[in-house]
């Protein structure tokens, strides 16, 4: 994983690294992206496909997009590596097909303590699951279907 263009890797500021793919998401490697010899805590969340959405039976999903989804991904990750509290950042969301238990969504930060961590991880993806501009399409076991987070 390599960051992006602007990241600033050993110079006191926060690595950041974001990415909107279609390939599978590798957890360790976000950990990785966040390491700092500073940190106390590394804090990282998957979000995995279920077979369930309110009592409903998923047989499959799908993610789409819109062509400013990495733009804005970037953007939020930014927002978060600006808290002087957070050393590092990473974040991807995965689209196209995925299968139930593939991960759609990896986040990583490091702090100097867990508290910290833990609330920049869950303000990193309360802040991408309200601003991203990704929809996901479910089919039911029913045969419906229903898009999640489109206008």
């Amino acid at each position: 994983m390599v960051p992006p263009a602007g990241a600033r890797a050993g110079h006191g500021a926060p690595v950041r690294y974001a990415e909107v793919t279609s390939a599978p998401l590798d957890l360790t490697a976000h950990e990785a992206a966040v390491a700092d010899p500073r940190a106390g805590a590394v804090v990282s969340f998957q979000g995995v496909v279920r077979d369930h959405d309110h009592g409903r039976t998923v047989c499959s999903l799908e993610y789409e997009g819109h062509p400013s989804a990495a733009d804005v991904l970037r953007e939020v990750a930014d927002e978060l590596a600006a808290d002087p509290d957070v050393y590092a950042v990473a974040v991807s969301h995965r689209i196209g097909p995925l299968a139930i238990g593939d991960v759609a969504l990896v986040a990583a930060v490091s702090t100097a303590h867990r508290a910290a961590a833990f609330a920049a991880c869950a303000r990193l993806v309360d802040e991408v699951k309200a601003r991203l501009p990704i929809w996901k399409r479910q089919v039911f076991a029913d045969g419906t279907e229903e898009w999640v987070n489109c206008p």
